[in-house]
Order: C-alpha cells, then structure tokens, then sequence
C-alpha cells in the first residue's frame, strides 16, 4: 500500500482509470502521506468538480484560502446566530487533505463545494446531553474541538487494521504504510509528489476500500447516530454535482464514510433520513487555528499525536530525517545547550539502525525521538520535553485575511492588536507594563476589558522587580476558542470599549453581593470605563446601605482600597469611590469589635484574615493621617479593644496584638504584657496555641520576631514546656502548622537560641555562651584587625601607615 488515508472505493463493479469517476478518495484527516495521495489523484484524474466534507455554508468562504495572507493551520467556525455560544470548528491545517484538495481545485479553476451535514442542522441538533465525550476519533472529522460534542466510534478502524497486520501501535503501523511508502516527493509549490500514471495514482484509494467495507459489514455504522444523516446528506449532493458536472467529480471524504457514499440508495430514502432536522441561523467564518489544538491530547476529537512532525514530513522535500534532526539540533542550541553537527549525524544513523533493527521501513517518529533522546539530550527526558512540546507539536498559528467575515468586535480588537502592537501567539509569553508609559497602559486597559468580557487572552501575574502599582504583569495565550468567546461577547457591542462598558452595567444591576459589586468596580476602574462606573458606584452604594454583615463588608473593602490606588496611578476620578470605602470603614471599625466574639475555630480563622485586609485596606486609603487620627486612629482603638477582650477569638487577639506592634502602636513592654496574660496557667492551652498562631503565625516574619526579642521567645518556650503531657497533643497540630510556615535558616536559629536556654536576669547575650546561626559574642579587635588589610586590598585603598613604637 502506498500514499493514501484510510481508503476510498469506487461503486461496486466500476474500475479506478480516470475515467472511471465519481472518484471517493477516502482520507485521515490531517495526515500528510492522504494529503501527497490526494494531489497525485487529483493531478491524475483531472475532475471537473471538487467536493469536500465540510458545512456547504462555508462554500462563499472557500476563495479565501487562496488569499496570500491565507496561512493554515486556520478552520472554519460556525455559531448560531442567537447563541454564539453554540458553535463548531473544521480544522484544517497544511497537511491536511481537504486543504490541499481545495487548493489545487482554487488554483485551476476547478468548482469546489462543501458536501457535509449543514452547520444549520448539525449546530441545531448539538444536544449535550444526548452525547458522550471522545477522547479521539482517528478518521472522522473535522467535525468539532470541543471534546464534549465528539462521539468516539465503536471501531477504530486504524487500530484494526494495525492489528490485522500484527502491530500494537496504530500510528506506527500508518507511518510504515502510508507515510514511509508515499509517492515521490518532487514538489510543485510544496512537498507535493510528482505525476504518475492514473492508475497508479488512483490505486492506492482502491487499497483499503474493501477493508474498510469489511469493517463497516462487521461493526454497521460505527456507533455514530448522525453518521447515517450526514451521509445520506452526502450522497445527495454527489448526486447533484453528477447532474451538473458529469461523473468526473472527485470527493475527498472521511475513509469511514466511502461505503456509504458508493452504497446504491435511492433519492427518496436518503430525503426521508433528512426530514424533521431542525435548523438554526449560522454565521461561519475563517478563524487561526494551532497545531497545539489539532494535537489529540487538546480534546480535539479528530487530532493526531505530532502535528509539528506531520507538517515536518509533508514540507521536507527530500531527506525528512536529516531536516529534523537539524530542527532539533537547532531548538537546543537555542536554548544553550551544547549540540554539534556530529550530534546530528550520529542521531541520524542511531534511527535509521533503530528503524532497520525494529524492521521498520524508515525511521519514524519513535525511532528519531529515542535517537534524539540518546545522542541529543544524554539520556534526559527533561530536554526531550522542549523537543516535544516545540517541534513536535508545535506551536504555529495560522492567519486570516481581514477579508474574511468577522463580527464587529473581532474586528475592533483585531484593529487594537495592530495598534498596540500585541500580536496574538499560540505561545505562552509574559509581558511586563509601565502603567506610566501610554502604550503599554493601552495595553492594560485593553486586556482588562478583555477579562471583563471572559475573553481569557491574558491572566495577571505576580510582577518581578517592583511592587509599586503602575506595574503590570501578564501571561498571555491565544486559544482559538477564544474567537467564540468573543462572537458571545459581541451581544453586548460593537467595539471592545462598549460591550465591556454594557456587560459591566449589567453586571452591576444584577450583582446581589456587595463584594461581587466592590470586585466589578475594580474591574471598571482597571478596564478604564468612566461610563460604567456611575451605574456601579450607585449599586455599590444600594448594597453597601443594606448589608450589615460585617464579614461582607470587610470582603468588599479592599477591594475599593486597590481601587482607589489603581484609580491614582490611572489619574481616574475616584470620588464617589472613596466617600463609599470611607463609609464601610466605619461600619466596619463599628461592628468589628462584637463580631469577633462567640466564634469556632473556623471562623474565627475567616474572621482573622478579614482583620489583616481590612488593616492593609485602611492603610491604603488613609495614608496622610497623622498616627492616632482619622481613619487610621480609629482603626487603632478597634485593635486595641481586640487584643485586650478576653471573650475574643485568640488567634484574632493575637494578630490584634500583632498588627499593632508592627505599627509602632503598641510598646514592646505591653505586647510582652499581653503575650504573658495569654500565655498564663489559668489560658485553656488550645486557646494559648491560637493566641500564639495570630502573632507570630503565618508569613508575617514572627520567627525573626522571635530570634530577635528573647523575651517574647522566653514566655513561648516557658509556656510551651508547662503544658500538661495530655493536652499536648491537642496543641501540637495548631503548633506545628505556626512553626513550620518560618524559613529553614530562622527555625534552625530559634532552635539554637532555645537550647541554650534563657539569659540570666541582668544579663547581656553577648556575656552568655557563644552564638551560633548568625549570633556572635561581640567584637574582638584581634581578629578585626587580621581582616582589615584585606579589605583595603579589595577596595583599592592604601594600606594604613605602621606608626613606630616609641
């Protein structure tokens, strides 16, 4: 067997000469060695007339792929006019068949038209429910990428025929049959095989025909519900184009559907299968695809494992191996790892001698990646994974003309890409903004808008290097799914400005939680959309009046604060904004302090994090206020009041007490008061442990609080050794969840400090035994000294005149 898919079969009893038509070329999608068999058919046989699974509706939309800005993997998308949530892709990519049978039809003039199931009827009949997820579907397609509307076939017909022939790999068994066999690989604009004889080149669609036949007498239909539908659909348009174009027709269809095509059924019949479908309003359009999206692991139903190696095998002219062994080698210089020309021919000869020891007719995919592993990466899976991820995948994405149709917000976020010269990538990349540079705020406020729509193109990321507010920092990704998402988003406008603006002012009308509506004005002031906020602001204000819940309001606080900061570096007016966050602020100092009380562990621990961002949140809007007025001075005597009440919370006191002595609001001396009060004898020691969690727990630097101030290390240790041998257990969960949050170095240094005991009364450390973990004695000139002449030496000074002795 040589060059083609999964087979195609001419109607019983008829030869495979060219004029012998209508010609079934049978195809697996996306497969190179079906794409060189299809054009060595097609130049063979001359048709008059193209036809190629896929949504007739998308016949208007074909002359594009002959456009020069055309550049595949792209699919076609189709979505329901009324939900564009509903939608459907046909991927396709350079390898792929139907691409390139379409392209030599466009590029001699050759009528070409799509024969499928309308996307009318086969978005329409999409009923989840009635379906069940695929994880592949080797011959059919390319119906869909969403994984939840692909039907997986009760046959794999490749995994039967690979077993047939005695393989366990059935992408082993098609490289050997198909892609290591194919025609001559002398191009015409692209690794194309030369002309042959028409027989010859028409044969191989002959091969697997009566397999495939066999396969379908044996397991009827597949397990596919619409199968039937589909090629009922099908036959009548072959039918039509035999009328207009005679029999020379040739049709490039899924290998699976060619029995079904050449069956003798009547007009009539397949009518009647077709009666009572129902029917939806759709809009297609061309849309970039990704060679990560065709990959089977992605969910695509039709997918194949190594789309990179598939284009590598259909693009290289001669010599396939020897071209990506220098593919790889040059991925991994790249990325400074050390490979040389004789890494690459010694890769080359170890997977031909693999391929010949496995007898195997090349060396395939297996073969060069085993090689590769070996002599390229010295046995590491670790650069294996780049080569996979980079080159055999592949991270292309496709182009579309701005010719093709695309609804108005597509287009005006194509139109702010160019500006703000952000081009979309299939590629994760980070990208850094200074909020202060126009563009790159441009660019803020673009991807903030973005999100607010749930088009996911960017997430926002720790930044590195600052932690000022005018940075930003994004990973971007563009998934070809998020064209659908921006056809749902186009509901509420035509340019990305005002469907944000809508969506946020509908948002906002039905927002019941107050902390929803504090998040959307966030949003708002980071999207920059001043004709929204009104609307927001006076729904924040209505929830704001009505809650009394102090836990929703110290939710929504800080978001307001951010807000606000976010407001100053975007020079946005946030008036009303802080007249609201001013007033749940003293809500919140008024009703803190009785909430806090009564609580369980668990919410008492909620309870505790809302201290710490309501603390932050009013440092952030009160930050002129002189210390103990104000905003901030209220806030001050809410904590005091909270770490002094004994029927409060203790992990609550002991962050209370905490926040205060970072402060400065609270003296040393009190806070060793307050430590020694809740460490006491008559303290139950689960409440003592909780205390302790709040004030030194966490990520709050309490362990070099500790290291650092011996007298409050003194009343943990003496309090933890007076613990009864049988409550011990209890604490010593809360107790290891507190200690174990510090740094190794700072937990090796509280132990030092721990084992040699307390300092005497009236005593200094440095008269006390020498230090260890970063603790000296003091200073000894002696060695002082020793070291001086070095450092004159480092730092280029003159070494200090010897005075003599007198």
């Amino acid at each position: 067997m040589s060059g083609a898919a999964v087979a195609a079969a001419a109607p019983p009893g008829r030869t495979t000469g060219p004029a012998a038509g209508p010609w079934l070329l049978g195809v697996r999608h996306h497969g190179p060695g079906s794409a060189r068999a299809v054009l060595a058919a097609l130049r063979a046989a001359r048709p008059a007339a193209v036809l190629v699974e896929g949504p007739p509706e998308g016949d208007a939309l074909l002359p594009l792929a002959a456009d020069p800005h055309m550049r595949p993997p792209v699919a076609l998308l189709a979505h329901a006019v009324d939900d564009p949530g509903r939608a459907s892709f046909w991927p396709m990519a350079a390898f792929s068949p139907e691409w390139v049978a379409i392209r030599w039809a466009l590029d001699h003039d050759v009528p070409v038209r799509f024969i499928d199931l309308p996307a009318a009827h086969s978005l329409a009949l999409k009923e989840p429910a009635l379906e069940e997820p695929a994880p592949e579907e080797p011959v059919e397609g390319p119906e869909r990428a969403a994984e939840e509307e692909e039907v997986t076939p009760v046959v794999d017909p490749i995994r039967v025929l690979a077993e047939t022939a005695g393989y366990d790999d059935p992408e082993r068994w098609w490289e050997d049959v198909v892609e290591h066999r194919s025609p001559s690989r002398e191009t015409d604009g692209g690794a194309t095989p030369s002309e042959g004889a028409p027989g010859d080149a028409l044969a191989p669609f002959g091969a697997l025909a009566e397999a495939m036949g066999a396969l379908r007498e044996a397991y009827g239909d597949g397990g596919q519900p619409r199968d039937a539908v589909r090629e009922a659909y099908m036959r009548i348009q072959l039918r039509t184009a035999r009328k207009e174009f005679g029999d020379g027709v040739a049709v490039v269809c899924g290998a699976w559907h060619v029995p079904a095509l050449a069956a003798r059924t009547t007009l009539a019949a397949d009518r009647a299968l077709l009666k009572g479908l129902p029917k939806v309003r759709t809009d297609l359009t061309w849309v970039p695809w990704t060679h990560r999206r065709l990959a089977r692991r992605s969910g695509y139903g039709a997918g194949i494992d190594s789309p990179g190696w598939y284009g590598h095998l259909f693009e290289a002219a001669d010599r396939p191996i020897e071209r990506w062994m220098t593919k790889v080698a040059g991925l991994l210089r790249g990325e400074d790892r050390f490979v040389s020309t004789a890494h690459v021919i010694e890769a080359v000869r170890l997977a031909e001698t693999l391929a010949a020891l496995r007898g195997r007719p090349l060396a395939g995919l297996g073969e060069t990646t085993d090689a590769v592993r070996a002599v390229m990466c010295e046995g590491s899976d670790v650069p294996l994974a780049l080569v996979r991820d980079r080159l055999i995948v592949g991270e292309s994405l496709g182009e579309v003309p701005d010719t093709a149709p695309a609804v108005p917000l597509q287009r005006d976020l194509t139109r702010s890409q160019r500006t703000l010269r952000l081009k979309p990538e299939a590629s994760e990349r980070e990208l850094d903004l200074d909020l202060r540079k126009e563009t790159d705020a441009a660019r803020s406020r673009l991807l903030h808008r973005l999100r607010l729509l749930d088009v996911g193109w960017g997430d926002p990321v720790a930044g590195r290097g600052s932690t000022g507010t005018f940075r930003e920092s994004w990973r971007l990704r563009w998934e070809p799914e998020l064209h659908v998402r921006v056809a749902e988003a186009g509901v509420w406008g035509t340019t990305v400005l005002t469907a944000a603006t809508a969506k946020a002012a509908s948002q906002a009308v039905a927002a019941t939680a107050l902390a929803d509506v504090t998040a959307l004005a966030e949003h708002c002031l980071l999207a920059e959309l001043p004709d929204a906020l009104p609307v927001v602001m006076k729904a924040l204000a209505d929830r704001a009046a009505l809650d009394a819940d102090v836990g929703h309001l110290a939710d929504a606080l800080p978001a307001l604060a951010r807000s606000l900061r976010y407001g100053d570096v975007r020079s946005t007016d946030t008036a009303a904004l802080t007249e609201v966050a001013a007033g749940l602020a003293e809500r919140i100092c008024v009703g803190l302090p009785p909430a806090c009380t009564g609580l369980d562990p668990d919410g008492a621990e909620a309870l505790r994090g809302q201290v710490e961002a309501v603390h932050g949140a009013i440092g952030l809007l009160d930050t002129g206020a002189e210390p103990g007025t104000g905003l901030r001075g209220r806030w001050d005597a809410v904590l005091h009041k909270l770490a002094a009440r004994d029927a409060v919370a203790g992990v609550i006191r002991g962050r209370a007490t905490r926040l205060l002595l970072d402060e400065g609001r609270l003296a040393e001396d009190e806070a060793a008061r307050l430590m020694g009060l809740a460490l006491s004898p008559g303290t139950p020691p689960a409440d003592a442990a909780a205390w302790i969690e709040g004030f030194v727990g966490g990520a709050s630097g309490g362990g070099m609080l500790l290291v650092h101030d011996e007298r409050l290390l003194g009343l943990v240790d003496a309090w933890l050794t007076g613990v009864p041998a049988d409550q011990f257990t209890d604490v010593l969960p809360l107790l290891r969840r507190t200690f174990s949050a510090y740094e190794p170095g700072v937990r090796r240094t509280l132990g030092e400090l721990v084992r040699r005991g307390p300092v005497p009364e009236g005593a200094r450390r440095d008269d006390a035994a020498p230090a260890t973990g970063g603790f000296g004695p003091g200073l000894d000139p002696a060695r002082a000294d020793a070291v001086e002449p070095v450092l004159r030496l480092l730092l280029g000074r003159p070494p200090e005149p010897v005075q003599a002795a007198v």
